[in-house]
C-alpha cells in the first residue's frame, strides 16, 4: 500500500507540477552558472547508495568542508546539542545563492525527488536521505532509520522542523520506523504543507 501510494501521488505530482518544475529549472539554470539539477549520492534502504536529485541551490563547485564541520559538530554534541534553525542546512551558508536560499526556505528545491520516489529509491514519507559520512557518525540505534526508504518528508519535519536538535530529529526518524503505517504516512503528508508555511 505504501509503494502504491508513492507511485500514485508522486506520479500525479510530476504531471500536475510539470509547469512549475520547468519554470524552476529555467530560473535556476539562468540564475547562476551550472546545471539546474544537483545530483548527490545518498544512502537509502538498508544503506544502499542512490543518486538523489535536487534543484541546485549553491554555486557550482562549492566545497562541503563548512557543511561537514557544522553537521559533525551538531551530531557529536549529542544530548548537549542546542536546537538550530538550520538543522542539516547551515544558516547563512555563503555557498548558497539568493535564489537557492528561497528554494531551500520553501523546500521547492526538493521537488525533483519525486523522480526518486517513482524510481523506488525514496518514498513520500520517511527519514531524511543521509550522506555516507553522516551515517558514519550515527549510533547503532540511529542507524535503524535505514530499515525503510528515505522520504521527501518525515516525522521530524512536522514535529518542529526548525526547533529540533539533530539527535532529536534522528530519534524521530527511529520512532517513525517503529511506528510506520499507512495512516501515519497520510497524517504526516497532511501536516507537511502547514509545517512548510510556518517556516517559509
Amino acid at each position: 500500500m505504501k509503494r502504491a501510494l508513492d507511485l500514485v501521488l508522486a506520479g500525479a505530482g510530476l504531471i500536475v507540477l510539470s509547469p512549475l518544475l520547468l519554470v524552476l529549472w529555467a530560473v535556476v539554470r539562468i540564475g547562476s552558472p551550472g546545471p539546474a539539477v544537483f545530483r548527490q549520492e545518498r544512502l537509502g534502504l538498508h544503506e544502499k547508495p542512490f543518486t538523489m536529485l535536487k534543484f541546485r541551490s549553491m554555486t557550482t563547485g562549492a566545497g562541503d568542508a563548512i557543511h561537514r564541520a557544522y553537521v559533525s559538530q551538531m551530531l557529536m554534541a549529542g544530548d548537549r546539542a542546542e536546537p538550530t534553525a538550520g538543522l542539516y542546512k547551515l544558516e547563512g551558508d555563503p555557498r548558497v545563492t539568493r535564489l537557492g536560499a528561497w528554494l531551500r526556505r520553501t523546500s521547492l528545491d526538493e521537488l525533483p525527488q519525486l523522480v526518486n520516489v517513482v524510481r523506488g529509491e525514496m518514498s513520500l514519507v520517511g527519514p531524511r536521505p543521509s550522506l555516507a559520512w553522516e551515517a558514519a557518525l550515527f549510533t547503532d540505534e540511529q542507524r535503524t532509520r535505514f530499515a525503510t526508504r528515505p522520504g521527501l518528508t518525515g516525522l521530524w519535519q512536522v514535529s518542529g522542523r526548525a526547533r529540533l536538535t539533530m539527535p532529536q530529529a534522528l530519534a524521530l526518524d527511529v520512532e517513525y520506523v517503529r511506528r510506520q503505517s499507512l495512516w501515519l504516512d497520510l497524517t504526516i503528508l497532511a501536516r507537511t504543507l502547514p509545517a512548510l508555511r510556518r517556516t517559509a
